[in-house]
This record gives structure tokens, C-alpha cells and sequence, in this order.
């Protein structure tokens, strides 16, 4: 069973599919369905994922596949299922080679989507895993229905997540309370890199890295606070700051 929304959204997605080839947007799904945050909408395309109405086509931006409909949603009996919409296809200018050189051709598998490769208007969806204290450290908390869309030019090669920044003791390296920090997944950071660093197994905190022997110092950028100095192995890097997004 389908909640009313869900069904709602689901209308409107194949509908938009139907007519131009082209799921839309989570700011027109948005305000179709008369909510007030892309959060919802997330929310409302997981669950219709997990029930086997949609699929995410991977590394494509605003791109959704209708896989069947419930009863009575295309006025039939029961539920339906659907041929996968097109997209339209991508016709490029011919390129005429100034020679044909003997080539062996190889099935290699896809490259991954990085900084370098993938076109620079491609948004790229990373998971939203909850707030992190750029003051006093508070444990992460994930949230596996939230998203954020990022430019890829902003990626680095790898793994990446997003977390909302809380505090202010960040400051004077840019960082404001309620931006949303990217962060490419690694276990270790050079000095002076602003990292993720998760201490004693239960605390996380965003702040600049100094190891000092055999001892780490977490320091923040706002004199109010003071810095924090751990033996190595209580402090692990989980992340290093690749960018911010802010909305004014």
C-alpha cells in the first residue's frame, strides 16, 4: 500500500516521464506536492523505491525509472508494469579522424564519476548523515533518507558525504554554523587539514589537525574555544574537508 503522497508523487513522475522523457526536478516534486522541504521528497522516493515503483539511475542527475504503477493509478485492474521510459538521445557532431590507426578494443568496465571526468553541470547525490559540532564534538547521527545534491567539479576522486556543520568555533577558517560541509571518506590527513575526527569511539568533531608526537591536537578557528590534545589512538580521521555549501 501506498501512502496518498506517495501516489501523488508517483502520478506526477510518470506523468512527467510520459510527456517529455525527463523526470523532474526535486524543486518541482516539491512544490506539486505542496511541501515545504526536498527532505519530504527524498523521504517519499525512498519509500517508493523500496516498494519496487522506481529505480535511481546511477550518476545521472534528475534521472528516475517508473518500473510499475498501483491499482487504479492508470485506471486499470491491478498494478501495471512499465517498459523503461527513454531518455532522449544525446546526438554529437560527427568527428572526422586524420588517420584510422589498428586498435584492440577492450570491454573495461565504467570509470568511476571524479572531479576530472564527469561533466561540470552533473549533480551528484551524497548521502546527508546528520550534524557535526565545529564547537563542543556531538556524536553524528544518520539520517539514510536525506541527500544533497553537489556540483561533481567540487568532488575529489573517491568517496564522499555531507554533514551540517552546528557551532562556531570554525569561524575564522569560514566555516559558519548551519553550513553543509562535503567530505571525502578517508582514515588519514596531513597536518593542517580540517577533518572529521571521531573521538574515543562516541564524539565528532570538525576541527584542524597537528600531530605532535605521539599525541594529536584538534584546534579550532575562534579564540573562544581552546585546543583539544589526545594520545593518537583515541582520535580517528574519518573525513578531510573538500568544500562547503551555504544558502543565504
Amino acid at each position: 500500500m501506498l501512502t496518498r503522497k506517495q501516489q501523488e508523487l508517483l502520478q506526477f513522475i510518470h506523468r512527467r516521464l510520459a510527456e517529455g522523457g525527463v523526470s523532474p526536478s526535486f524543486d518541482e516534486m516539491k512544490e506539486a506536492l505542496g511541501l515545504r522541504s526536498k527532505s519530504g521528497i527524498h523521504r517519499l522516493i525512498t519509500g517508493l523505491e523500496e516498494r519496487g515503483f522506481i529505480r535511481r539511475l546511477a550518476h545521472r542527475a534528475r534521472a528516475l525509472e517508473v518500473l510499475r504503477v498501483p491499482d487504479g493509478l492508470c485506471g486499470g485492474e491491478g498494478p501495471v508494469a512499465l517498459p523503461p521510459v527513454a531518455l532522449p538521445p544525446v546526438v554529437l557532431p560527427p568527428v572526422r579522424a586524420k588517420f584510422q590507426p589498428n586498435v584492440i578494443k577492450a570491454d573495461f568496465p565504467p570509470a568511476a564519476l571524479t572531479r576530472e571526468t564527469a561533466p561540470r553541470s552533473e549533480l551528484v547525490q551524497l548521502p546527508l548523515y546528520g550534524r557535526i559540532a565545529a564547537g563542543t564534538p556531538i556524536e553524528a547521527l544518520r539520517d539514510n533518507s536525506a541527500f544533497v545534491d553537489v556540483a561533481a567539479s567540487l568532488l575529489d576522486a573517491g568517496d564522499h558525504y555531507a554533514l551540517q556543520v552546528a557551532g562556531d568555533s570554525m569561524i575564522e577558517a569560514g566555516i559558519l554554523d548551519g553550513d553543509t560541509a562535503i567530505i571525502r571518506r578517508c582514515d588519514t590527513a596531513e597536518n593542517g587539514a580540517i577533518v572529521v575526527a571521531l573521538i574515543d569511539g562516541a564524539e565528532v568533531t570538525l576541527k584542524r589537525l597537528r600531530r605532535k608526537g605521539d599525541s594529536i591536537a584538534l584546534h579550532p578557528a575562534n579564540p573562544a574555544y581552546e585546543t583539544r590534545l589526545f594520545p593518537a589512538d583515541r582520535v580517528q580521521v574519518q573525513g578531510r574537508l573538500v568544500a562547503l555549501l551555504r544558502r543565504y
